[in-house]
């Protein structure tokens, strides 16, 4: 069944000529040539940024956490932990234009 001889691809190329006419296989071909480049050149532009995520995610590694005395007061506990929360958001939300999607997405809706 996978074994085509010379004979059955002549039949098969002159069926491809009768159906497409000589005429339109080399546009045929030049736009199938076209259609391959492009796959190539987004598959490789996805691999790249697939590559350059997994950098930035390796270098975004969390601080250690801060060393709480045990003179702190509860209220500074609370006030350490609430900076490293907003830290650790504002370092995972995503932006636009350099600003938190929040705050642009508010801008947006005040200025509608």
């Amino acid at each position: 069944m996978g074994n085509l001889g010379p004979t059955e691809l002549i039949i098969i190329g002159i069926v491809v000529l009768l159906l497409f006419g000589a005429k339109r296989l080399p546009d045929t071909a030049k736009a199938l040539g076209q259609s391959l480049r492009l796959f190539k050149r987004e598959t490789a532009k996805l691999r790249d940024e697939d590559a350059d995520a997994t950098v930035v995610k390796a270098q975004a590694e969390p601080a250690p956490p801060q060393q709480v005395t045990a003179a702190s007061s509860v209220e500074d506990r609370l006030r350490a932990l609430e900076e490293e929360n907003q830290r650790l958001k504002a370092a995972s939300e995503p932006t636009v234009n350099g600003v938190p999607l929040s705050q642009a997405q508010k801008k947006d809706q005040s200025s509608s």
